[in-house]
């Protein structure tokens, strides 16, 4: 069984733009120049040795090689920080998480900001992640702020870290243009593990009665093959960069397509941006424009046709010549007869997969998204006191989408309604407005450089929904009521930095956020304070290690800040709609479908909101300790970091007390804390003039523990949590004290002395002789032991060779594919269903969904990137160039899990659209 022996799945062949830049200053000794980083940290910049906090820069030049989403560039690239891909889905994106979670039910995504945008949270219809819109050939850095003295500058949301990205930007000089496209093939890594045609006859010849081995075909159909595809995809940019009369600037287009590989699935993105920075006044006066605009269009597939296509029987044709049911496009489907008056009539199976191919042609499921991203930010350096500089950045961030679901009448998922058409639409609109002054001075008297700022920050989110329209064959058609929402946020805050005798740093910070979230007709829990501070001491410009020349660097860092949590996921029904008044009485509109009708019209009733006056801020305290290194001139470098995080107030959506307006409601319910260790190494063996070779290695571990959860006496009390398939209301993970979130809530399953499982037997741990819930127990979780990143590069002449791979260690998936198939699956409703491929080894007679036995541990070791390229220089004219590179990227996966991939966010696997291999040929011209 593969959930035994080791798998090798192979290839067959950031509230301110953060930015890295570099100053060239020049050594009173030497007399030599050399390059020292300076980093943007939100209102101001500090040189990279002088930073206090836990900071990460990722530059261009590092970047992961054929992201078609911006998560992707970064991925195991930076230590603290894991990103997964939401699916195999072209489009799909991305979830960052930055030292793992800090809240149960709210927001764990760090805050992001885009050239001086703070992003929200909430989600676009017809967008799977609004990052997706962003254009990756158009990023130049981004910067991870991951401990709260570095964050408590963003306050309210910057619990689970902050993502600075800048994008490229103009340049004065000559004009330049770059010119880049790829060309992709996409493949699947593998197939779920059941059974095929041969072997599913032999079990139902095995297991099932004889009625129901007359259902069996004399087809040998692999229900996977027929929805997968081999997908071709392009990506292709062009961008032009000069001055004009003093006034650098940068235009760039560019087009994504890609098609995914389950048919019928497409992503499609056009994108433009500009970048204009003058200067004025002498320089006193700095412009920078910032303006994008993407354009999306996306095709998605039915998300039941992966897991139809793992279980619909195999022998099976995908087509039906004799029409059992007229009018359903022909495919073979399982049907049931109706006897209605003494006539005998076939009718579709309810109960039943439908054929998955019907599935992908059945919907067209499209949206078209537009955004727009811009800003303006203006620098004044005052003339009359030079040291003291305004800064004013305002923006606006706007996304429309609208998106149509029509399903063909002719096939099963349409078939009842006759047929049906949904059209829905959405837009956001975010405006920003913040100002600060910022005094630098360095006081040579005492050898002390100051760095103060404060400033001010308005962010007004709003959202319009239209009723969605959905109209069908059979004449009932739906039509959903408008939705509108606002959230506002006012922000004061001040930062100061003092560098003493450019060995010891000291800074501090502190926010104040007004949140309309918290609002409950007082101003009592309207307003939160968020402090820092954080002090770096330079060992290595101490005497007794200043003429240590093996030591480049060495610098001691310690932090502690605090940080907030307002923002609420919309749940169940809502889809995308935030619940920005969770502390508020309000009135709701029932649901659609909810209605009275009076004649041929639908009024929809308004009930009590369920809401909580005592809603107040979720909070995160965290303590970081750290060293960064740099040995032989900095031909060795990294950092290490030990932190913990602990969080209060912790915003659950939890069961009310009978009695109440309703049965839930958003409640500060408990605390949490999450310890760990974190480092990184990067080491150039090989410098010469025309060989260099680079490697990088990071780490992380991390270990989250619920330390309290509601004010309950039963020390069982637990939040279950993690909906599983094919058991409805059935979930397998739970929050519980004492245990890492979303940890496994199942029973011990028992087995034979052969090592066999003992169907419906589980282990009496309470030992009260019978078995119950209070016999089940927390058996791992989704959280790893270990997340380990690796990299490297080479240049050997005009020759370049980049590799990068991710190891995740002691995570755990639920596998639901395997746990949904029993013996029971060769006859139940009238109707043949394949299984995985351990039923006819586990033989149970029905599924067993919490036993332990599913729980499978999902380490991996994934060769995510290999790049491989050859600059053939200047060609035409002096100063262009021409590189050819090929690319494959999900070369590989070793692991133990039993299904198609071990990635799998959340940790039940359930139909997951799996990652693809794919190989890419591209070109880069330059003139």
């Amino acid at each position: 069984m593969k959930n035994f022996t080791t798998v090798l799945k192979v290839a067959p062949a950031f509230l301110l733009a953060s930015t890295i830049m570099h100053a060239q200053t020049t050594d009173s000794v030497t007399k030599e120049k050399k390059i020292e980083e300076v980093v943007l940290i939100g209102y101001g910049k500090q040189k990279k040795s002088d930073l206090t906090g836990s900071i990460t820069s990722v530059t261009a030049k590092d970047f992961n090689g054929g992201a078609t989403s911006a998560g992707q560039l970064i991925q195991g690239k930076t230590p603290g920080v894991q990103v997964t891909n939401n699916s195999g889905a072209p489009g799909s994106g991305t979830k960052i998480r930055i030292r793992g979670a800090s809240s149960l039910s709210g927001e764990n995504s760090p805050l992001i900001v885009i050239d001086g945008v703070p992003q929200d949270f909430v989600g676009v219809n017809g967008v799977s992640d609004p990052l997706a819109l962003i254009n990756p050939n158009d990023i130049e850095t981004f910067d991870i702020l991951k401990d709260a003295s570095a964050t408590a500058i963003y306050g309210n949301r910057a619990s689970n870290g902050v993502i600075l990205i800048t994008t490229k930007k103009g340049s004065s000089g000559r004009f330049k243009v770059n010119f880049s496209t790829v060309t992709s093939l996409s493949t699947k890594m593998g197939n779920v593990d059941v059974l095929n045609a041969e072997e599913f006859r032999n079990f139902v010849n095995t297991y099932a009665p004889d009625s129901y081995k007359q259902r069996l075909g004399n087809s040998n159909t692999n229900w996977q093959d027929v929805i997968y595809q081999t997908a071709w995809g392009t990506d292709n940019n062009v961008a032009f960069t000069g001055g004009i009369k003093g006034l650098p600037y940068r235009l760039s287009l560019g087009y994504n397509e890609q098609n995914g590989i389950v048919k019928t699935n497409s992503f499609r993105r056009t994108s433009v941006g500009l970048n204009l920075n003058p200067k004025f006044f002498d320089n006193h006066l700095s412009v920078n424009v910032n303006a994008k605009g993407t354009f999306t269009d996306n095709r998605f597939v039915d998300g039941g046709v992966i897991k139809a296509a793992t279980y619909f029987d195999p022998t099976q044709s995908v087509y039906d010549n004799t029409n059992i049911v007229p009018g359903n496009g022909g495919y073979y489907e399982w049907f049931v007869t109706e006897d209605k008056n003494g006539v005998l009539t076939n009718k579709l199976n309810g109960n039943a997969n439908a054929n998955p191919l019907s599935m992908l042609n059945a919907v067209r499921d499209v949206s078209s998204v537009t955004r727009g991203l811009g800003n303006i930010q203006l620098d004044y350096k005052f003339h009359f006191l030079p040291d003291l500089r305004f800064n004013v950045n305002a923006g606006y961030d706007y996304t429309k989408s609208e998106g149509h679901k029509f399903k063909d009448g002719r096939y099963k998922s349409g078939f009842d309604d006759k047929g049906s058409s949904n059209f829905y639409s959405m837009e956001k609109k975010n405006k920003l407005l913040e100002t600060y002054l910022n005094y630098v001075k360095n006081i040579s008297a005492i050898n002390t450089g100051v760095d103060i700022t404060a400033g001010y920050a308005y962010q007004d989110f709003r959202i319009s929904i239209p009723g969605a329209i959905t109209y069908r064959g059979n004449g009932n058609n739906v039509t959903d009521l408008d939705f509108a929402s606002q959230n506002t946020l006012i922000s004061f805050y001040g930062r100061a930095i003092f560098t003493i005798d450019n060995k010891y740093i000291l800074s501090g910070s502190i926010r104040k956020d007004g949140s309309s979230r918290f609002f409950n007709g007082t101003r009592d829990n309207v307003w939160g304070v968020f402090p820092g501070v954080s002090v770096a001491w330079k060992l290595n410009e101490e005497n007794f290690i200043k003429n240590v020349s093996a030591i480049s660097t060495l610098k001691l860092r310690a932090g502690w800040g605090k940080t907030g949590q307002q923002e609420l996921p919309a749940l169940g029904i809502n889809g995308n709609k935030p619940n920005n008044y969770p502390a508020f009485a309000a009135y709701n509109p029932s649901y659609p479908g909810a209605g009275y009708q009076f004649g041929n019209e639908f009024y929809y009733m308004f009930r009590p909101a369920n809401y909580n006056p005592n809603l107040t801020w979720e909070t995160t305290t965290t303590k970081n300790l750290g060293l960064d290194f740099g040995f032989s001139k900095n031909r060795i470098t990294g950092s290490i970091d030990v932190f913990r995080k602990d969080t209060k107030d912790l915003l659950v959506y939890a069961d009310e007390p009978a009695g109440g307006l309703s049965n839930a409601s958003w409640q500060n319910i408990g605390d949490m804390k999450n310890e760990g260790i974190e480092g990184s190494i990067t080491v150039i063996p090989v410098k010469t003039e025309k060989t260099t070779w680079e490697v990088s290695f990071n780490a992380t571990h991390y270990k989250p523990i619920i330390t309290k959860l509601k004010d309950r006496a039963d020390e069982s009390f637990n939040m279950e949590v993690g909906g599983i398939e094919g058991a409805a209301g059935n979930r397998i993970q739970a929050h519980a004290v004492g245990y890492a979130p979303n940890s496994f809530w199942v029973y011990q399953q028992v087995y034979d002395a052969n090592g066999k499982p003992v169907d419906g037997a589980y282990v009496d741990r309470n030992g009260d002789g019978a078995i119950t819930t209070k016999d089940m127990y927390y058996y791992k979780s989704t959280t790893p032991d270990a997340i380990l990143g690796f990299s490297t590069k080479v240049s050997h002449k005009n020759w370049d060779f980049a590799l990068s791979a991710r190891a995740v260690l002691g995570n755990y998936v639920y596998n639901n594919a395997a746990s949904n198939s029993s013996l029971q699956s060769a006859s139940t409703n009238e109707y043949l269903q394949n299984v995985f491929s351990t039923a006819p080894q586990y033989k149970f007679a029905v599924p067993q969904y919490k036993s332990d036995i599913y729980v499978e541990n999902a380490s991996f070791l994934r060769l995510d990137n290999i790049n491989i390229g050859y600059n053939f220089g200047e060609i035409f004219s002096k100063g262009s160039n021409l590189k050819v590179y090929g690319m494959a990227q999900n070369v590989f996966v070793i692991t133990k899990y039993s299904g198609v991939d071990p990635e799998v966010f959340g940790g039940i696997d359930n139909g997951y659209y799996q990652m693809p291999r794919i190989y890419s040929l591209g070109f880069n011209f330059q003139f």
